[in-house]
């Protein structure tokens, strides 16, 4: 049977990583892997989680199984962390999570539970878009449209070109949107943005799934939460998919959840029963270690003080490195205007670049980023940042 089987090609992104390893050139850059890093290259694990950790490992007494639903420690802190403590929004019943396999386990149950409502749903992702939103919600049967996003123009989000198309779709259409720090342009909606989609959906009756992977890393942890909340508030339903793989250091632990919100608790309990189903049928049960992490610190004002005081620690790094480049690539190259990088938010931006000036980054400058041009910010440090502008203005036209 597997001799029918034919050689798929090599993950773009993957095929950056094998590179970077091989090049044995001391001035090499990993621009590309999209992972927090500090000023020494590392990817660390926050105090917070590693106190805990020591905890867990001391107290454990059994390996059962936690349940299809997940942790509910954990859950319960993801619907704070996402919505706010004592919101009105959780006080209301009308919000339910259920730990996932990461955010991308959370993306996919999300998809697989808007099939099971609806098979002719569409889901409309911005274009761009993060390159695994497009297999880990289409592979599920659902129908994929772009909607206008990124205005290369600015670097900034054309925000009347994504409201058009969203007037445009018919009751029931599905958004996708990133609840901040977009992958992979670091353009981000405003406040006034958020309330113009807000409209927008609760005028044509559209639902959002927002996916929300890198809250604290933008604008803080409560900045960065702004749009899924207003959504929560305004409209009558909607889906959002949490990660902790960023913000908790968790990435390998696969630490997620997929949170639901239906127009009354009756609604929601019903949704949750279809997503315990969806979830036993795909993995059985999620993997505890990293909820479990997540429940600890969360639970415990003092290591959520040190976690918070890390994050935000992260954060003004990486807002310092975006400041210091955008400087760098000005005093090298003062006719070209690459000012967008600073407005930016989060780990990535989408850099102006030709096919032919990424390859001479890779190639002449050792310098290793996507083949769309994105770069993570984070790969930046003090000692690199003026040679990555160099190889910049030596390549840009």
């Amino acid at each position: 049977m597997l001799e029918t089987l034919a050689r798929l090609p090599e993950d773009p992104l993957l095929g950056v990583m094998a590179a970077f390893r091989r090049d044995a050139d001391p001035r090499r850059v990993d621009l590309g892997v999209g992972v927090y890093k500090t000023e020494d290259g590392d990817t660390p694990i926050p105090a917070a989680i590693q106190t805990a950790e020591r905890e867990l490992l001391g107290a454990s007494t059994t390996k059962v199984y936690v349940g299809a639903a997940g942790n509910p420690r954990f859950n319960q802190a993801m619907l704070e962390l996402t919505f706010g403590a004592g919101s009105e929004i959780l006080a209301s019943g009308r919000v339910q999570a259920l730990q996932a396999p990461g955010g991308c386990g959370a993306l996919r149950i999300g998809a697989e539970l808007l099939r099971i409502a609806d098979r002719e749903a569409v889901i409309h992702v911005s274009d761009p878009t993060w390159a695994n939103h497009v297999p880990l919600l289409g592979n599920t049967g659902l129908r994929i449209e772009r909607y206008p996003y990124l205005d290369r123009a600015t670097g900034g989000v054309n925000v009347p070109a994504m409201l058009a198309h969203f007037e445009a779709l018919s009751r029931g259409a599905v958004v996708l949107l990133h609840g901040c720090c977009h992958n992979p342009t670091g353009a981000d909606l405003s406040a006034a943005d958020w309330e113009a989609v807000a409209d927008v959906c609760e005028r044509r009756g559209l639902v959002p799934f927002v996916d929300v992977a890198y809250q604290g890393l933008g604008g803080g942890l409560d900045a960065d939460a702004f749009g899924a909340r207003l959504l929560a508030r305004r409209l009558p339903e909607l889906l959002v998919a949490v990660s902790s793989s960023k913000n908790f250091g968790l990435y390998r632990e696969r630490t997620g959840a997929i949170v639901v919100v239906s127009p009354s608790s009756e609604r929601t309990a019903i949704a949750m029963t279809q997503l315990q189903r969806i979830a036993r049928g795909m993995y059985s049960m999620p993997p505890d270690h990293g909820a479990e992490l997540v429940a600890r610190v969360w639970e415990s004002a003092p290591l959520r003080a040190s976690w918070t005081t890390e994050l935000e620690s992260m954060r003004t790094r990486i807002e310092t490195l975006r400041a210091s480049l955008v400087a760098e690539i000005a005093r090298r190259r003062p006719d070209v205007d690459y000012s967008f990088i600073a407005r930016q938010r989060g780990m990535f931006s989408l850099l102006p670049l030709s096919a032919e000036e990424i390859t001479r980054l890779r190639d002449t400058h050792h310098l290793y980023m996507s083949g769309d041009g994105r770069i993570n910010v984070a790969g930046i440090s003090r000692r690199n940042v003026g040679y990555i502008a160099e190889s910049l203005a030596a390549v840009i036209r």
